[in-house]
């Protein structure tokens, strides 16, 4: 049988005299809840509401314990702001009040009464009634807290104990007769294996025909988030792409790409022998993405890049069949939504939003009008897709995606697509990530997925507030000779109420979180590096936060001095804190729902621990121990600092930055179709050729460095001459992966054979 925990009683109490009356009918009725086994979380009302805001989602019930007396004596929230900040994250909750019956009962307000449950006169009742009223209430609470798949998985796992049917661990149980199967076990728990079920259990539906619970589960995520119809993919966003591809696209479809897009994009275009015509994003000085310029999507200029390279006339039967938009880009820059399906749509009837990192937007007013599904369906708008990784920035399990779908003019026929979800969902699809994925829809739900939201972007400010004021007094101590690290962010900020500009570090956090206008990229905004942009048109994500490195002046061009971000995030990870990108001088670090204030102020006390070992020149052996014990002859007399102004100088010297910019900014010359290049790849009709013989050679797999984690070249493009500027950077990283070792890149497509990057290319006629 499935393994429940107890009821849970959340108890929120004044800081009054033991030995108050209240507070001793109050200890009675716990008494007798404990001793029936219900499990207490008991604390004291905090003159910071949010302080107590964790044990709201433990609980299945909650005990506000309030005393008039001490309420008029004691500096804490009145009772009314108390129920509303629960509210708040919580509408359902059952919520008692506890009160004596004298003046708290004439105190009792319309406000009280609409927010709590039930008020209790303590009295009146005896402890055992009260407290069966509040079992019976958790009770009941916690039966319809659960959404629809997982509600069905709790009652098929409390009614059935053995199964005859796949998986063969049958519920955990063989894992019982082996000693590291027993370890697992433990290691996990029962109930993920007693959850671990399969489609042989008709009772809780079909992931392929989208029936019963399941298909419960997919229309109760389509009203959350806003879609015409969800469809749950428990193989990542990756292949959620891939089934709109497959479900759209034919061999010779054109399709328009945002160049910055996910790998999974490229496949699909070699699924389906699509024609990729490219939307070229902008780049700034720290080799951040930026946006596809506006103008570069109006009608007239996409018929001129679908007819560069397929030499053909844009008639209706070859125009393009669908767009593929990355939002929001890596580094948290989201577009206005209505600007861009207003001029793609002009071009094409369907639009891809790759919503991989943005699955949260619909949750904060913050975000109004800039991901795929805002505003009201346009019946003669383009067809909209937005695939997103609800793992990422959520709180499914990994691998746990929602591909969701507005109807507009082009005809949607779910028959149809299904066939092409049908070819990428396993017919044994994991339950658990399921389940994920279901109660992830339901933590946003109402209120609470707004206020859970607003936690995020709130942390994320004070963050970036404080790490503004640092920069600043540390910068007016010691002008020009100490150091600190940068944010990219605004400097300045405008409240759009009063017209008054303030400083980023001194804004009130309630303007930073609410307005989106301190977030907006304005033309000739000198922070943002992007000079050619339309007036709100592009907005920056707060929760994705990019940490600047000293080293690259606002020009563009290398600093004399430096400190390159590869050695800040090796020494954070020596920390045990992993930033999700690092650059040649950034550091992104991503403000989930899982990021607490402890975590963020962990972060911010090992970036002065870094800063402590630079400004001291701490030897490697004690900053970094990993590098000298495992390259004792390269590092053994380093510094921290020292290998920060070498890596600098190398970088500077070998034009790192520039390179990069270049190599992205230079448009591709495709030779042959992705397909067809392929096909020749899957024949052996290639070869493995070292970079520095390349030039003029057709890649037949993508090459796609991590950061920026974007492709370079795709497959059947020309990696142009040995001078121009994509061979040049793939050869300056890999001089610097020999210089460097234990700095090595990640670079998908290419192979490091002792020091050599070599990458598969066509094989060329004789």
């Amino acid at each position: 049988m499935i393994e429940e925990d107890p009821i849970t009683v959340a108890v929120f109490t004044l800081p009054v005299n033991p030995g108050d009356p209240q507070n001793r009918s109050l200890n009675r009725i716990l008494e007798v809840l404990e001793e029936s086994g219900i499990r207490i979380r008991n604390q004291e009302l905090a003159r910071d509401p949010e302080l107590s805001v964790p044990l709201l989602a433990e609980a299945d019930c909650i005990l506000v314990s309030w005393d008039t007396a001490a309420d008029q004596l004691i500096r804490v929230p009145a009772l009314p702001g108390i129920l509303h900040e629960i509210r708040q994250y919580n509408e359902e909750i059952p919520v008692f009040v506890i009160g004596d019956s004298g003046e708290s009962r004439v105190k009792i307000t319309l406000d009280i009464m609409r927010e709590a449950t039930e008020y209790v006169w303590t009295r009146e009742d005896t402890p055992g009634f009260l407290a069966g009223r509040l079992v019976s209430a958790g009770k009941k609470y916690r039966d319809s807290v659960s959404p629809p798949f997982f509600r069905a998985i709790q009652e098929f796992s409390r009614e059935f104990e053995y199964s005859w049917h796949t998986p063969g661990h049958s519920g955990g149980n063989a894992f019982m007769k082996s000693p590291a199967g027993c370890r697992f076990l433990r290691f996990f728990g029962k109930n993920l294996f007693r959850a671990d079920l399969s489609v042989s259990v008709k009772e809780l539906g079909s992931l392929l025909s989208h029936t019963g619970p399941i298909g419960d589960a997919e229309e109760f995520a389509s009203e959350i988030f806003g879609s015409d119809r969800t469809y749950f993919v428990t193989n990542g966003t990756s292949t959620a792409n891939r089934i709109v591809f497959l479900g759209n696209v034919a061999a010779g479809d054109v399709v328009l790409v945002d160049r910055n897009c996910h790998k999974s994009i490229e496949y699909g275009v070699t699924m389906t022998g699509a024609v990729p015509v490219y939307l070229i994003p902008q780049w700034n000085r720290y080799g951040i993405i930026g946006p596809i310029p506006a103008s570069s999507l109006a009608p007239e200029r996409v018929r001129d890049l679908v007819r560069d390279p397929l030499q053909i006339p844009i008639t209706p039967e070859n125009a393009p069949v669908m767009a593929v938009i990355t939002n929001s880009t890596y580094d948290g820059l989201c577009y206005r939504v209505p600007v861009l399906n207003d001029l793609l749509g002009a071009s094409t009837d369907r639009i891809l939003y790759d919503e991989a990192w943005f699955a949260y937007a619909r949750f904060s007013p913050l975000y109004s009008d800039r991901f795929a599904l805002c505003g009201r369906k346009d019946p003669a708008g383009p067809l909209i897709f937005a695939t997103q990784s609800t793992h990422k920035l959520l709180a499914a399990l990994s691998q746990g995606s929602m591909l969701h779908v507005r109807e507009g003019r082009a005809p949607f026929e779910h028959v149809r697509f299904n066939e092409a979800f049908m070819m990428f969902a396993s017919t044994s699809p994991s339950y658990p990530i399921l389940a994920s994925l279901d109660i992830s829809t339901k933590m946003m739900e109402g209120e609470s997925g707004t206020a859970l939201i607003t936690g995020c972007i709130e942390e994320a400010v004070r963050f970036r507030r404080l790490m503004a004021r640092f920069l600043r007094d540390i910068s007016a101590a010691s002008p020009g000779t100490d150091w600190w690290f940068d944010v990219w962010q605004p400097e300045l900020v405008t409240d759009p109420a009063t017209g008054k500009t303030l400083a980023f570090a001194d804004a009130p956090l309630d303007l930073l979180r609410d307005s989106a206008s301190c977030w907006t990229l304005r033309p000739g905004e000198s922070w943002h590096g992007f000079p050619d942009l339309e007036p709100d048109y592009c907005l920056l994500d707060p929760v994705k936060v990019t940490v600047i490195t000293p080293g690259i002046r606002e020009d563009g061009t290398p600093d004399s001095k430096g400190i390159p971000a590869l050695i800040v995030s090796k020494f954070l990870e020596s920390r045990g804190i992993i930033s999700e990108k690092t650059g040649d001088y950034t550091l992104l670090f991503l403000f989930s729902l899982g990021v607490s204030k402890g975590r963020s102020g962990t972060l911010v006390s090992e970036l002065f621990e870094f800063k402590r070992h630079f400004d001291q020149s701490v030897r490697l052996s004690e900053a970094l121990p990993s590098l000298p014990e495992q390259w004792p002859d390269r590092y053994r007399n380093t510094t921290l600092k020292g290998l920060a102004e070498e890596m600098h100088r190398y970088m500077s010297g070998r034009r790192m930055e520039e390179l990069l910019r270049a190599a992205y900014a230079a448009a591709p010359e495709p030779a042959i179709g992705y397909a067809e290049a392929y096909s020749r790849f899957m024949k052996g009709d290639v070869e493995r050729v070292p970079v520095s013989r390349m030039g003029g050679r057709v890649a037949a797999t993508g090459i796609v460095p991590y950061p920026p984690g974007i492709p370079l070249l795709l497959p059947g493009e020309r990696a142009g001459g040995l001078q121009g500027p994509v061979l040049q950077y793939l050869l300056a990283l890999q001089e610097f992966d020999r210089e460097f070792p234990g700095f090595a890149h990640e670079i998908h497509g290419i192979e490091n054979s002792g020091g050599e990057f070599t990458a598969f290319c066509i094989r060329e006629p004789g």
